[in-house]
C-alpha cells in the first residue's frame, strides 16, 4: 500500500496567545489513514508499513482508525447480524497483539481500535486501546455514544461504553481516547478537558450517507471536532478510513488540529496517508490563560443534564 506522507515539524503555526517566543515542549504524533483489505495478512502488513513509516518520521505515538483490523460491519443491518465473528478478547486478541508487536519493535506507543468481547456474551464494545513500547496496556476506553441511523447501525453491534472519560499519561502528555461518534459531542470534549486532557484521539469510520447521496458531512465533521478543540484548548488527532465498503465510501480527510482550532495537517479524501506532526503542548496553557475554563458558570448549566429538548 502506497501512503501519501504529510508532516508538520517544529511549530510552524506558532502560538498567538503566547507572550514569549519559540515553541514549548514538543510531542511528535502520527496517524495512519488506510482502507480495509479482506486479506487479513495483507491488511496487517499495510498497517505495519504505515506505522513503521510514521515511526521513521519520528512519531512517538501513532494512532490508527476505528475498528483497525476489521471491516466496518455496522453499515448494513444484514452484516451487523454477523458482526460477532470480529469480537476480540482484551488483552489477548489479535489487535492488541499487533499493536504490542509494533510498539516493541519501534520503541513507540501505538493506539488502535477493536470490537471487544463482553463477559456476558452479548453485544460487545467499540474499544480504543493504547500500548506502550514495553507492552503495557496504557488505555482501554469504550465508545460512549452509539449512532443509529442508515449506514451506521452501531446500536445493533455495540453496547454503550462504561469507562467514562479516562485521561492517561503518554510520553509526557495527557491523552484521552474516545471514538468516532463521540467526537460530535461538545459535552465529551469539555469533560475530558476538565479531567486534564491535552490531546484527544478519535479513531473514526465515517463517509457517505447511503440514503442522502448528495449530503457531504466531511466539512461539518472537521469543523465540529476542531471547534471542540478550540473551545477546550485540546489537540485533536483523528485517523479515518478510506475506500468503499458496501454501502459506505469513507472520505478519509484524517487530520490533526491544535488548541486554537487550526488544522495542522489534513489527509486526502481517497488515498492512504501517514500524517506526522509536532504538538506544541504549551499551546494549551497559552490559550487557557484567556479564561476558557476558569470563567465558566457551571451553576447555570443544569439544562445540560436533561435527556432531550424541551
Amino acid at each position: 500500500m502506497n501512503y501519501v506522507e504529510l508532516t508538520s515539524f517544529g511549530s510552524p503555526l506558532g502560538s498567538p496567545a503566547r507572550a514569549g517566543d519559540g515553541p514549548g515542549a514538543l510531542l511528535r504524533v502520527g496517524l495512519v489513514q488506510m482502507c480495509w483489505q479482506a486479506d487479513e495478512r495483507a491488511h496487517d502488513d499495510a498497517l505495519r508499513t504505515g506505522v513503521r513509516r510514521a515511526a521513521e518520521l519520528g512519531a512517538e505515538v501513532v494512532c490508527l482508525p476505528e475498528l483497525t483490523r476489521s471491516p466496518y460491519f455496522a453499515a448494513d443491518k444484514r452484516q451487523a447480524d454477523s458482526a460477532g465473528r470480529y469480537l476480540e478478547d482484551l488483552p489477548d486478541g489479535p489487535t492488541t497483539a499487533l499493536a504490542t508487536e509494533l510498539a516493541a519493535e519501534l520503541g513507540i506507543t501505538v493506539h488502535a481500535s477493536l470490537y471487544e468481547r463482553a463477559t456476558d456474551g452479548g453485544l460487545g464494545y467499540n474499544t480504543a486501546i493504547c500500548v506502550g513500547p514495553d507492552g503495557t496496556l496504557l488505555a482501554r476506553t469504550r465508545k460512549l455514544h452509539i449512532p443509529r441511523f442508515p449506514g451506521y447501525h452501531e446500536d445493533l453491534c455495540f453496547r454503550p461504553g462504561d469507562t467514562g472519560f479516562p485521561v492517561v499519561e503518554v510520553r509526557g502528555a495527557r491523552f484521552g481516547f474516545p471514538t468516532c461518534w463521540d467526537e460530535w459531542f461538545p459535552e465529551l470534549a469539555r469533560t475530558y478537558a476538565l479531567e486534564g486532557a491535552q490531546v484527544l484521539v478519535h479513531p473514526t469510520a465515517i463517509g457517505s450517507e447511503p440514503e442522502l447521496p448528495h449530503f457531504d458531512t466531511r466539512p461539518m465533521w472537521e469543523h465540529a471536532i476542531s471547534a471542540n478543540g478550540l473551545a477546550n484548548a485540546l489537540f485533536m488527532v483523528v485517523p479515518n478510513r478510506v475506500g468503499a465498503e458496501g454501502l459506505i465510501t469513507f472520505y478519509g480527510s484524517s487530520f490533526i488540529s491544535d488548541p486554537y482550532g487550526r488544522v495542522m495537517l489534513r489527509a486526502p479524501r481517497d488515498r492512504p496517508a501517514v500524517l506526522v506532526a509536532d504538538l506544541d503542548l504549551d499551546q494549551q496553557r497559552d490559550w487557557l490563560e484567556f479564561g476558557l475554563i476558569h470563567t465558566r458558570r457551571p451553576e447555570l448549566y443544569g439544562a445540560l443534564t436533561r435527556p432531550g429538548l424541551t
